[in-house]
């Protein structure tokens, strides 16, 4: 597990980008944390890294927003979901065994269907060092992730 600071929103997204770089096809990476913490601003880092030009915007009303970069970019919002059977109405699996890389926000909401090898990242505020400082622990669950933690701390 990896644990990082942030001060403010630049270097939010700069370590989603350093995590995009990193990302296959296949790819899938949950992003936990309260409303405001940033969830969004790390995945416009990893849209960075795959290439994605344009601001990403969280799909809070649809879900889902796809975005084509040298990998396509599946950008869920999960947060209105009730029940997890809701995700596969919409394909879920089609994206998820698919050409590109999952990010999910709110991804407690349908944890019972996540593939088991997952990038979970947690991202978290802490007022007491300042109103833009994060600790965000990026967690690489599966051999599948391992090297990527490896190249991480190498």
């Amino acid at each position: 597990m990896i644990e990082i600071r942030t001060d403010s929103v630049e270097e939010t997204v700069d370590i989603g980008t350093k995590l995009g770089s990193l990302l296959e096809k296949g790819d899938i990476i949950c992003l936990s944390g309260n409303l405001g913490t940033g969830k969004t601003a790390f995945t416009n880092g990893i849209a960075a890294a795959l290439g994605i030009e344009g601001y990403i915007t969280s799909p809070t009303f649809t879900i889902v927003n796809e975005y084509k970069g040298r990998l396509p970019l599946y950008h869920f919002d999960v947060y209105r979901i009730a029940d997890p059977e809701e995700m596969f109405e919409i394909g879920f699996e089609e994206y998820t065994d698919g050409n590109g890389v999952v990010v999910i926000e709110w991804p407690e909401q349908i944890q019972d269907i996540l593939p088991a090898e997952r990038i979970w990242v947690e991202i978290k505020k802490d007022l007491a060092a300042g109103v833009d400082t994060r600790i965000i622990t990026i967690e690489f669950k599966g051999k599948k992730y391992s090297e990527y933690e490896k190249h991480w701390k190498g």
